[in-house]
């Protein structure tokens, strides 16, 4: 439920080639190489720590939910609360009956694993950020054919 759809999907959830980007970094590292090498194509670092960035965002924004859950929700197993958030942070749909019992803080919380799950943290977090000045970049150069 965490891993959701492809990159252009509408699933919730971390990308799968976020995952894969992270599995295959790690693996890279524990192997000692020095490039991330997919299918003949060599992966930037600055693509393997926006990877990481979602993938630990993502983990610190479900379990502050799990969090905020344990809180509103003193009756309900842990294991329950952890199941409800994940599958609400990946927009599955599936619950294991909590869902209706929320009061109305969980449900709040609920929604914005949702929300977030779905739109993504990082959308979330540039979304509130200061807007950059444009002026800051620059138009590539071309040839272009005179004859």
């Amino acid at each position: 439920m965490f891993i959701g759809a492809s990159p252009g999907g509408t699933g919730g959830g971390i990308k799968t080639t976020t995952f894969a980007i992270v599995f295959l970094s790690v693996w890279m590292y524990r192997n000692s190489t020095r490039d991330l090498r997919i299918q003949k194509r060599t992966i930037p670092p600055e693509i393997m720590n926006l990877a990481f960035m979602i993938f630990w965002l993502s983990i610190l924004y479900i379990l502050l939910g799990v969090f905020l859950l344990s809180i509103s929700e003193p009756g309900v197993k842990f294991v329950d609360l952890m199941f409800e958030a994940f599958s609400a942070a990946g927009t599955v749909g599936l619950s294991k009956g909590v869902s209706p019992n929320l009061s109305d803080f969980g449900k709040v919380v609920d929604i914005l694993l949702m929300y977030i799950g779905r739109i993504g943290p990082l959308t979330i977090i540039f979304s509130f950020m200061k807007e950059r000045d444009s002026s800051r970049f620059s138009y590539p150069n071309d040839n272009i054919a005179m004859l």
